[in-house]
């Protein structure tokens, strides 16, 4: 095993939710090899050509990364590994929203308009293969919301210039545990903390509607308009300090997700490309996790 590489522990969690067989009947390449090399390329940034002999072909790889982004495999992946931490009782449903931009390469531009599975599109709702202009240039924006450890529960990608109040909504309506067992996915948090850029009325009057307590301070533009209607602007929202400093653990996950230098810039084309190596990245997260918990 080498470093980076996933570990005996973490192998047997996730073997039994790979498929046996490809579509046309026949086995797959050794799993394990593959995923390793799609962890190497995430770990170092380099280009998929470079991959190192030990881990067989580069096309294989990219492959396997193309074909599981499209059928929604590293996304079950996660949802298993998620499962799990709820059905012991692990998650703790305080979630905490953030966004970050990503500094797109010049080889993340220029992707072809056709042959992108279109299934995908849908799913991920991004328009451009989700790079935009912003003041770093062209750029990407992970929206991210993390439980109160700091692992991913649920992950949108969009171009760099979007807005964060608007994937609010979204981030939450993306989150959804399963039972291990009978029952609904469990989708509402007990409270959501975010900072002043989701600090909006209707984004207040959205979450107490659906009897999630929010946690943002203010907004300086939206104090002065309140308090210039006197009486008629209504008591101001309230505001915990201490709980808001449990923020910082979404900040946190970026560092540790921005760690694979594959995700700190984007090299990958295709959104869905660049999604499915976040979701790994984030299932690597949660086993490493999960298995210093283990006794």
């Amino acid at each position: 095993m080498g470093r980076g590489e996933l570990t005996d522990k973490a192998w047997a969690r996730i073997e039994p939710l790979l498929p046996a067989v490809a579509g046309n009947g026949r086995r797959w390449r050794d799993h394990r090899q593959v995923i390793n090399a799609i962890l190497w390329k995430l770990r170092t940034g380099a280009p998929w050509r470079d991959l190192p002999e030990r881990y067989g072909p580069w096309k294989t790889a990219h492959e396997r990364l193309r074909r599981w982004a499209a059928d929604g495999t590293w996304d079950r992946i996660l949802q298993e590994v998620v499962v799990k931490d709820d059905s012991v009782g692990a998650i703790e449903w305080t979630i905490s929203i953030d966004s970050t931009h990503i500094r797109a390469h010049q080889h993340a531009a220029g992707a072809r308009k056709r042959g992108l599975h279109q299934r995908v599109d849908r799913r991920l709702a991004v328009d451009g293969e989700a790079l935009g202009r912003s003041r770093g240039g062209l750029t990407s924006k992970i929206h991210l919301a993390v439980d109160r450890r700091g692992l991913p529960m649920s992950i949108l990608l969009t171009p760099g210039q979007a807005g964060d109040n608007p994937r609010l909504l979204p981030l939450l309506d993306a989150i959804a545990v399963r039972r291990d067992g009978p029952g609904r996915p469990r989708k509402r948090p007990d409270r959501v903390i975010a900072d002043k850029a989701y600090s909006h009325p209707s984004t207040r009057v959205a979450l107490r509607r659906r009897g999630i307590a929010f946690t943002s301070p203010e907004r300086d533009d939206q104090i002065a308009r309140r308090r210039a209607k006197g009486s008629r602007g209504g008591r101001p929202p309230a505001f915990d300090q201490d709980i808001y400093a449990g923020r910082n653990v979404v900040e946190r996950c970026f560092n540790r997700l921005k760690q694979f230098r594959g995700l700190a810039t984007r090299y990958a084309k295709r959104a869905a490309y660049f999604h499915a190596e976040i979701t790994i990245a984030a299932t690597i997260l949660w086993l490493r996790t999960d298995l210093q918990d283990t006794p």
